[in-house]
Order: structure tokens, then sequence, then C-alpha cells
């Protein structure tokens, strides 16, 4: 149960990919989300350091939503042992070879994302400020639900049999019988 589902904040977030060379002759690069920047400015592919072949770039800059109704959700991800932000990333179609779609607290809506196939699903640790804010969001919006065992009535409902008895069934013998078989008795 939920004070307010329809609550939420909005932060930026931005995401910072990582471009190492490829592993293998058919793919020239490996990206990864390295990091996230809670309240970062806008930016579009601004690159941040490189190390050797290594170049990492603060790709953009999203919106992570907090919505009340994934109070519960949020709460998952921050007691599970390293607490993540998940980014959605897809292959670019414009100049760039990634886009990233979306950053999310939620490890529920990033799961959903993965049974597509079509999107790349990277888990990220969660800075110590963006943790407290997603905390002091959950304590305030979530609220855990009372479990109530459901109770089974007492009816015995396999006491009845259907179909016995019906008033069209001249006799208790030809309650079983095919129709092919009662319309040769009556002939």
């Amino acid at each position: 149960m939920y004070h307010n589902p329809r609550a939420y904040n909005a932060v930026p977030i931005g995401v910072v990919l990582r471009r190492t060379p490829g592993v293998t002759r058919w793919q020239k690069y490996a990206w990864s989300a390295s990091a996230v920047l809670p309240g970062a400015a806008p930016a579009h592919w601004h690159e941040l350091r490189r190390d050797g072949d290594a170049v990492e770039y603060h790709a953009s800059t999203e919106t992570l939503e907090l919505h009340g109704a994934e109070a519960e959700a949020y709460l998952h991800g921050l007691q599970s042992e390293t607490p993540s932000v998940y980014v959605i990333i897809r292959q670019g179609e414009g100049e760039h070879p990634l886009d990233v779609v979306l950053v999310t607290a939620s490890p529920y809506e990033a799961q959903d994302y993965t049974d597509s196939g079509e999107e790349i699903v990277e888990k990220v640790a969660m800075p110590p400020l963006l943790r407290e804010l997603v905390k002091d969001f959950v304590d305030r919006f979530y609220e855990e639900e009372a479990f109530v065992k459901r109770k089974r009535d007492k009816r015995r409902v396999d006491l009845v049999e259907d179909g016995i008895g019906d008033p069209r069934i001249g006799k208790a013998g030809d309650i079983y019988a095919s129709p092919a078989q009662l319309r040769r008795r009556v002939q």
C-alpha cells in the first residue's frame, strides 16, 4: 500500500560509457556503462578520459524518475549486496554506436528490458548521494503491505456430481450413454 502512487522525483543522471578494444576479431570494441553522475549537466558523447586504448565518454544525461508505485522495487534494489542503477542501452542509429534509452533504479523494470534482447542492460553501482536520495524516497512512499492469509470456505464442492439427475434423461442407466445409442433404443 502506498501513500500516493503518482508521486515522483526526477534527477538528472549522466551516463559514462567505456569503450575498450574487442577481444575477438568480429567485435572491434566492447562497450560498458562504467559510472553514473548524479546531477550532471547535459552532454552528448563528451570524452572524459583516455587510458591507452580505453576511452570513457559522458554519453548523455538522462532523467532518473522515481515513482511511488515502484517504491517496493527500489527497496528491493537498495537491499541488494551492491545497490545499483540500471542503464538501458540500444545500438545507435545515428553517428554514435550506442543510444542510452533509460536509467532506472528499479531492478524489476530493468529485468523487463532484458526480455526482448534488443537492449543491453548494464548494472552500475549507485553513488552514495544517489543511494541516499532513493532511500529517502522509499522511506516517504513505501508502506509494507500486511500479509493476509486466504481462508478456504468449508463447503464441500466434491459431493455434487454434475449431470447426474438431469430431468431430460429417462433413467439412471442412460446418463453416460452416447446420443447414437439413445436413438437406437428409441426406434
